[in-house]
């Protein structure tokens, strides 16, 4: 899934595709490069970002879709609000990436029921203005897995299709740094849950605190994609459907060295001592994530294994 914000505020790319040429001929490139959906937002959440209204939201991707749609670019768009969503699909959208997991707009279940799209559930916990105060968890992992099963329930409850839904943990999201290494650590414990789960990692604050200098000053936005795409490989060889990130090229790439050299799946190994963690050990097995495929038809969900960008921080 390639990233593309036609937002002038977005954590890393305000603004460079706030044009409607630029933007539609962004997500010609991105599909171009390998990506298999074009994953469109007209709304940033990064924190503490100011919320706009319905009407400008809709004016931002509308018109983008509508021109990636008529050049066979499979495109999802990234909202909260069923309105935006229904029109977007009428446009030419896909799939519906719902940042809130449906929390945000109660309609959004029957927009993605009635258009029988699929719906990407990502764990939220509130809008960006608030989301570091929400940050509190016993053990992150279980507590998201126990919130995104809620979110499923209530979709499934709402008449949306099992094969429709689709998990996003949510990294940098009402989590801190550590959350989000632990949630990448332990990904097999959210695919218990047993829907596909969307990854997404791409250029996210974490990272840049890892790769900080020696001063402790975080690695800028730009610097991170070597990091991304190893985050996003390392997801996609422990079960991951998909990837959302902004360097589409980068990290098909990543993904096949992966497959030239096996697909070799992350696995636990076996403790030796009972209560000592282990850290994963490599096989050969290969992954049983099956590769995208690419779609132009509004509601089949792409396959994927390659790419998709998003952010925390969007």
């Amino acid at each position: 899934m390639g990233i593309l914000n036609v937002t002038p505020d977005s954590f890393s790319d305000g603004g460079r595709y706030a044009d409607l040429d630029a933007a539609v001929a962004h997500g010609v490139r991105l599909r171009a490069e390998g990506a298999h959906l074009v994953d469109v937002g007209g709304e940033s959440t990064r924190p503490g970002a100011d919320r706009v209204d319905a009407a400008t939201e809709a004016a931002r991707v509308l018109p983008v879709i509508r021109e990636l749609a008529a050049a066979g670019v499979t495109a999802s768009i990234d909202t909260t609000r069923a309105r935006v969503a229904e029109e977007a699909l009428a446009a030419g959208a896909a799939v519906v990436n719902d940042v809130s997991g449906g929390l945000a707009d109660p309609d959004m279940a029957r927009v993605v029921r009635d258009a029988g799209c699929p719906w990407v559930l990502m764990h939220w916990r509130g809008h960006s203005r608030g989301m570091r105060e929400l940050a509190t968890y016993t053990d992150v992992v279980v507590d998201v897995k126990t919130e995104l099963a809620q979110r499923i329930d209530a979709a499934l409850a709402a008449g949306v299709a099992a094969d429709r839904i689709v998990i996003d943990p949510g990294l940098g999201f009402a989590k801190t740094a550590e959350h989000n290494w632990q949630l990448s650590a332990r990904l097999p414990e959210l695919l218990e849950l047993g829907f596909p789960l969307l990854f997404a990692s791409s250029r996210k604050s974490y990272l840049g605190l890892l790769l900080a200098d020696a001063d402790g000053r975080p690695r800028p936005t730009g610097g991170r994609e070597a990091a991304t795409a190893a985050t996003s490989l390392l997801a996609v060889a422990a079960g991951a459907w998909g990837v959302r990130v902004h360097d589409v090229l980068g990290t098909v790439d990543a993904l096949a060295v992966w497959r030239a050299s096996g697909s070799p799946r992350l696995v636990a190994a076996p403790t030796a001592e009972p209560g000592r963690a282990t850290e994963p050990a490599r096989t050969t097995e290969p992954a049983r994530t099956a590769e995208p495929a690419r779609t132009t038809e509004p509601g089949r969900a792409a396959e994927t294994g390659r790419t998709t960008e998003k952010g925390e921080d969007r």
